[in-house]
C-alpha cells in the first residue's frame, strides 16, 4: 500500500514538472498571454505569422490567404505541409477555423481586434501587430510565437543566423552607401511611398543602406504625387507592382518622370509588390535582400 502511495505520488510530480516545463506566458498586443501546452493544430491569419512558424519549420492547420495560395511567399511554401484556407485576412471565415479545432490562433491585432472575442471561443488567441509593423516589431513578434509554440531556443537561433544573412547582403549591397533608395507600391491610379518607419523602409535601413528624407514620422506608406516622389528624388526607385498597367505607365509619359534622378541613371527596379509588400517576416527579409542584390547587379 505504502509503495503505491509512493507511486502515485511520484506520477503525480512528474505531470506537475511536465506542465510547468511546457506552460508559457508572454506580453501580446492585449497585456498577458499564457498557454500551458505546446499546440498542435495553428491557425495564422497573416502571411508575417506563417513566415515565422515556416522559419523553425512548424505546419499550420490554417491559413488566411486571401483565397490565393500564390501570395504566400515561395520560401515559406515549400516548408510548409497541407493546410486549409480560411479565407482572407481581412475577413477570415471562422466557419472554417474553428471547423479546423485548432489549438491556437496567431490574429493581427489591427486586423482581428474587432473578433478577438469569436476567435478566443474557438481556441486561445494570440493577438500580435502585422499590417503597419515595423521590421523590428516584426522580429519581436517572432520571439513571441517561438515561445508560445515551443520553439523558442529554435527561434532564437534562427534570428540569430537571420542577423548574419542580413549582414552578410548588406556587405555586398555597400555599392550603394550614401545613396537614397525609396521603395513604393504602385497601383493603377496611386504610388504608396513607404516610409523609413514602415516594414520595407526598416529592411532597407536594416541592410545600411539610406532612405530619402521627407517621409520621416510616416508610420508606414503614403499615397504621394508624382511631385512629391521628385521632391524626394531617390538615386534608386524601386517599384513593387500591384497590376500590370500601374500610374507608372502613366507618370512614364510625363516630363517631370525624367527629371527624377533614379529615372535619368536607369535605377528604376520593378519588384513584386506583394512579395515586398504584403510578405513580412523573417524569410521575407531575406528574399527582399537578395532580390535587391540581384536587381543592383545585373
Amino acid at each position: 500500500m505504502r509503495f503505491s502511495w509512493i507511486l502515485k505520488a511520484m506520477v503525480a510530480l512528474l505531470c506537475s514538472m511536465t506542465f510547468t516545463a511546457q506552460a508559457v506566458t508572454v506580453t501580446d498586443s492585449r497585456g498577458e498571454f499564457s498557454l500551458d501546452y505546446v499546440p498542435k493544430r495553428i491557425v495564422a491569419l497573416e502571411f508575417s505569422f506563417v513566415d515565422a512558424l515556416a522559419a523553425v519549420d512548424v505546419s499550420p492547420v490554417g491559413i488566411a490567404d486571401d483565397n490565393d495560395p500564390s501570395r504566400l511567399l515561395p520560401a515559406v511554401s515549400q516548408k510548409l505541409g497541407k493546410w486549409t484556407s480560411v479565407g482572407t485576412r481581412s475577413q477570415p471565415s471562422l466557419e472554417v477555423i474553428a471547423s479546423l479545432k485548432p489549438d491556437l490562433i496567431i490574429a493581427d491585432v489591427d486586423r482581428h481586434s474587432a473578433v478577438y472575442k469569436d476567435l478566443s471561443k474557438i481556441a486561445p488567441t494570440l493577438l500580435l501587430p502585422s499590417r503597419r509593423e515595423t521590421y523590428q516589431d516584426n522580429l519581436k513578434s517572432a520571439a513571441i510565437i517561438g515561445k508560445v509554440i515551443g520553439k523558442n531556443k529554435a527561434m532564437q537561433a534562427r534570428l540569430v543566423k537571420h542577423h548574419q544573412v542580413m549582414t552578410d547582403y548588406g556587405k555586398q549591397l555597400s555599392v550603394l552607401n550614401g545613396k537614397t533608395i525609396q521603395f513604393g507600391v504602385a497601383r493603377e491610379n496611386g504610388f504608396y511611398a513607404h516610409s523609413p518607419e514602415s516594414y520595407a523602409g526598416g529592411v532597407i535601413t536594416t541592410l545600411g543602406l539610406t532612405t530619402p528624407k521627407g517621409l520621416d514620422n510616416e508610420n508606414a506608406s503614403r499615397q504621394i504625387s508624382l511631385e512629391q516622389l521628385l521632391a524626394l528624388n531617390p538615386a534608386y526607385l524601386v517599384v513593387g507592382d500591384y497590376t500590370e498597367n500601374s500610374i507608372i505607365s502613366k507618370w512614364a509619359k510625363q516630363p517631370l518622370w525624367n527629371a527624377l534622378q533614379a529615372v535619368r541613371d536607369k535605377h528604376v527596379y520593378h519588384v513584386d509588390g506583394n512579395m515586398w509588400a504584403r510578405c513580412r517576416g523573417i524569410l521575407a527579409a531575406e528574399y527582399m535582400a537578395a532580390d535587391l542584390l540581384k536587381l543592383v547587379k545585373a
